[in-house]
């Protein structure tokens, strides 16, 4: 493989890993062990780690090395919600004020991503990867709403990451595939308010979901 390939495969076997909870939540991730695990050297996984630390995936500590990121607290959980629940809605709203075919193209794209994408090997991978175009369908929105402090402020925290470990379920999933859709109706349609309520709906009910995760 190419050095990028190399990068990007160490990058996805830790990812996948981190997003089943297979790695626990605050687990150690010593570098040597991957590259064993994986007959890499140690170079492409101290790049995928650092990819993964801006993600907020893992920690690097001085003297100790890279652990997992611990899990969100019920507090975080809740605090992320509402931070949601003020922002996303009214992202939604603009994003339809600003929408052009070609935003709206980028979109469905995007959903399609969630639903098909690149066929995996099996459920952690069809999961992870889920999130992961989870979180760019979001940011697609924000990125058409067209406010670059919003969209930073919610890029930063990687929301969508940090939720989607909470709870390794295919009901996830399948549900949020349908309130997509309800959003990309309203985005069709160019109904701003429609596009806005579908947000806060999809957000309450993803909230409701995750909320298992703490019985």
């Amino acid at each position: 493989m190419r050095p990028a390939s190399v990068v990007d495969a160490v990058y996805d076997h830790v990812y996948e890993q981190l997003m089943a909870l297979d790695i626990a939540p605050g687990a150690r991730i010593p570098i040597d062990v991957i590259a064993r695990e994986l007959d890499v050297s140690q170079t492409p996984v101290r790049e995928a780690m650092s990819r993964l630390e801006r993600e907020g995936l893992v920690r690097k500590a001085h003297l100790i090395g890279y652990s997992a990121a611990p899990q969100l607290t019920r507090k975080q959980f809740d605090d992320l919600y509402t931070f949601r629940l003020l922002l996303e809605p009214e992202c939604a709203r603009l994003a339809v004020v600003n929408m052009t075919p070609d935003s709206l193209r980028l979109l469905e794209e995007a959903a399609a991503d969630m639903e098909h994408g690149e066929t995996p090997v099996d459920r952690t991978s069809r999961y992870s990867r889920f999130a992961r175009a989870d979180a760019h369908f979001h940011d697609a929105i924000l990125r058409i709403a067209g406010n670059e402090v919003i969209r930073a402020t919610l890029f930063n925290q990687h929301v969508h990451l940090h939720l989607f470990r909470l709870m390794f379920h295919t009901r996830v999933t399948q549900e949020a595939l349908e309130e997509h859709d309800n959003l990309l109706a309203a985005f069709r349609a160019g109904d701003a308010m429609a596009a806005e309520a579908a947000m806060r709906e999809h957000i309450l009910r993803s909230r409701d979901r995750l909320l298992a995760a703490f019985d």
